[in-house]
């Protein structure tokens, strides 16, 4: 077990950097790369830094030099002898190969493309821009080093008693948390940390806390380099990023009302089981689903990110009753702001009703709110999002209206294509 408040202490960048590996990222980026890199490979996207939490300075904290030094390592970095191995030979979801050939030499040979970074005001502007398949693969990195950065900035003005003090009290809270899951019958959930994490070693340390206090009730984590050196489960399936960037190359109305279902269509062919989860929020859950086509009714499951979560699930299991599917048979996923209590309230309102799992992100891997000076280490929301494809601005509705994104003329279009209606705003904690 590392002693992270002396590493932390004692640290340098080319010593400890904060991005060690390419596959120090999420599992369903390299899903979604490879399903890009067969179905969408010549693609241009534009991805960019979005700071949700315009409150944190991050160019006046985080020195543009150091910034530089560790988006330059990552780009130095490529596919380790084991790290091929364990996604060529390794079984995901209980498939075997699921990385193909063609994909795994890609992948081998990769280094990331080039970044843009401006500062602008107490911003800073970072943008990636080239073939989809390949600048997609910054955006796990670039919002690891920013948080870790901004923590880094933090932590270096306490002395080695503070970072000791901090990290004790930070354990404890995650342990308590753990503690108090322990007793939910029938409980899955997994760690969805990664994009917005403390540090690499806190993401770790808490996904070994989660796996000694919770037993076989931990089902995974995201992080890729975290699931192959603690042999876990590697979790994820995709996300908002394809019907983005599928509706952005869309050529007219009726093109871009078809192509949210052309996602799942090209996902349908590749992947089956659990990894045949429908992500419906892009959106609108409601208007997503009275359109699908009937195969997406024989799906998993449904991953809910937005909106009221017990809303969504409802939702999601009245259209499987009404498709003629017994919704006990089928999974529902939480993944957005959870902590202690919501999971507690959404395992006692769905249990029995559905299969239910658990991404537990931020307030597991970032929760130090309230134990440094001025709150300076509470999470804030920071995304990285493609907001370009193919010279097309990139739209997101959402089930709540203050996560969209995109020009406002774009948006308008959207809402009326795929007839969202009134939206309820939801406080977007990060």
């Amino acid at each position: 077990m590392v002693d992270i408040a002396t590493r932390v202490w004692n640290h340098k960048w080319k010593i400890d950097p904060i991005v060690r590996s390419l596959i120090d990222t999420d599992f369903y980026k390299l899903l979604m790369c490879q399903s890009i890199f067969r179905n969408r490979p010549n693609a241009q996207v534009t991805f960019s830094l979005i700071n949700r939490s315009q409150n944190v300075p991050l160019a006046k904290l985080i020195d543009e030099g150091e910034l530089r030094e560790q988006l330059d390592h990552v780009r130095s970095l490529s596919l380790s002898r084991g790290e091929s191995t364990w996604l060529r030979g390794n079984t995901f979801y209980g498939k075997r190969q699921m990385f193909t050939p063609d994909f795994m030499e890609w992948f081998e040979d990769l280094r990331l493309p080039p970044y843009h970074l401006e500062r602008v005001g107490d911003q800073y502007e970072l943008t990636f821009e080239g073939k989809w398949h390949e600048v997609m693969l910054w955006e796990i990195p670039a919002l690891a080093i920013l948080m870790e950065l901004r923590s880094r900035a933090v932590l270096d003005k306490m002395d080695k008693f503070e970072l000791q003090i901090l990290y004790a009290r930070g354990m404890t809270r995650v342990w308590e948390k753990i503690e108090a899951l322990r007793g939910l019958d029938n409980l899955s959930i997994a760690d969805f940390g990664t994009r917005r994490r403390h540090s690499y070693l806190w993401q770790d340390w808490c996904a070994q806390a989660m796996r000694e206090g919770l037993g076989d009730k931990f089902s995974g984590t995201s992080n890729c380099k975290i699931a192959m050196s603690r042999e876990l489960e590697a979790i994820g399936t995709n996300a908002h990023e394809l019907p983005m960037v599928y509706a952005a190359l869309a050529k007219d109305d009726d093109a871009l009302a078809q192509s949210p279902y052309d996602v799942l269509q090209d996902w349908h062919d590749e992947h089956d089981g659990n990894l045949r989860i429908i992500l419906p929020d892009t959106y609108g859950t409601q208007g997503f689903l009275d359109k699908a086509p009937d195969w997406l009714a024989g799906w998993t499951g449904i991953r809910i990110d937005s909106g009221d979560p017990a809303t969504a699930a409802q939702i999601a299991i009245d259209w499987w009753s009404a498709r003629g599917e017994d919704p006990r048979e089928k999974r529902v996923i939480f993944s957005d702001g959870l902590d202690v209590d919501k999971i507690k309230d959404l395992h006692a309102q769905f249990t029995g009703k559905t299969n239910i799992s658990f991404g537990w992100g931020t307030l597991l891997t970032n929760d130090f709110r309230e134990l440094a000076v001025d709150d300076a280490l509470a999470p804030f929301s920071l995304v990285c999002k493609a907001v370009q494809a193919n010279g097309a601005p990139t739209v997101k509705l959402s089930d709540n209206p203050r996560k969209a994104m995109g020009p406002d003329v774009e948006i308008e279009r959207y809402k009326r294509v795929f007839g969202v209606g009134d939206q309820v705003e939801q406080d977007v904690f990060v």
